[in-house]
């Protein structure tokens, strides 16, 4: 199927290349996301990952951000950056998700050109939205990609190394072309998540439900009710969350001692970080530091 003239589709199609342990990985997951299916919380991955919404709209949480999408908008994600996808009720949403590991390079030359590629993940935005000559240079990468995929005719996984590096040359030098803008707060929902915001961007500071409604000029009581209903967690247990969330970064990323972390993300006291890891994650900090 192609969509709108653009796209390559075919609902439930996935493809991987290799494992998310080695050095080069890629999977290819053509699929649908309802309302239904919505990811409880904000998670992490230790590859990249591209979000492309094939349908009208949807969002996006990153670090606590909402970013509103429309047909065609491309989400980049870098390893160990929290997200979740939103899908609105409804029908469901059409979306093609691509993960990828890309091995470093030891010549200096390659290794310039490749960080840059992969720098337009790392700015200020992380969803691209690209006037309709922009978008269909991009997807004509995507669109090979999905016909080697479907061939894997000799040499195809060379072949689709290539035409990926030239996915991301366009998202590179099309950058500038970005025209995606976030809404501005206006709405209550927008409130809401720039608080969710303030959280990830202030977990290790003494954070509550009266300090957070001070700030944000709403009645205690009021943000309790509200944020529930529009998150899905009570803030506190938001906060929690978040904090365990940036220790599981800290822990599989770094040698630093686990009662460092535990001051590091905001907690009172070791015992009280191991209690609410333990809740959170199912098992102790330590147990999920270590290798499998």
């Amino acid at each position: 199927m192609l969509i709108n003239d653009m796209v390559l589709y075919e609902q439930g199609f996935v493809e991987n290349i290799g494992s998310e342990s080695d050095p080069l990985y890629y999977l290819f997951d053509y699929d649908v996301r309802n309302y239904n299916i919505n990811m409880e919380f904000q998670h992490f991955h230790r590859f990249f990952e591209i979000h492309i919404l094939l349908d009208k709209e949807a969002g996006h949480l990153v670090d606590g951000n909402l970013f509103e999408l429309r047909q065609f908008d491309i989400t980049l994600l870098p390893p160990l950056k929290l997200h979740k996808s939103i899908y609105h009720q409804g029908n469901p949403s059409r979306r093609l998700i691509i993960d990828f590991a890309i091995p470093p390079v030891s010549d200096p030359l390659f290794r310039k050109d490749l960080d840059n590629l992969l720098s337009v993940f790392y700015t200020d935005s992380p969803v691209l939205r690209f006037n309709e000559k922009e978008q269909s240079e991009t997807f004509s990468h995507l669109n090979e990609i999905f016909r080697l995929l479907k061939s894997k005719e000799d040499g195809f996984v060379l072949q689709l190394h290539s035409e990926f590096l030239q996915f991301l040359y366009c998202l590179y030098r099309f950058k500038g072309d970005n025209i995606y803008k976030q809404v501005a707060e206006g709405t209550l929902e927008e409130k809401i998540y720039k608080i969710t915001s303030y959280i990830h961007a202030h977990f290790s500071e003494d954070l509550s439900l009266e300090s957070l409604a001070k700030m944000f000029y709403i009645s205690p009581h009021y943000l309790s009710h509200r944020f529930k209903e529009i998150t899905g967690f009570n803030l506190v247990n938001y906060i929690q969350m978040t904090r365990v969330r940036n220790a599981q970064q800290m822990l599989v990323t770094g040698k630093s001692k686990i009662t460092d972390i535990s001051i590091a993300c905001g907690f009172n006291s070791f015992s009280q970080f191991n209690r609410t890891f333990n809740k959170l994650v199912g098992k102790s900090p330590s147990d999920f530091r270590r290798p499998s």
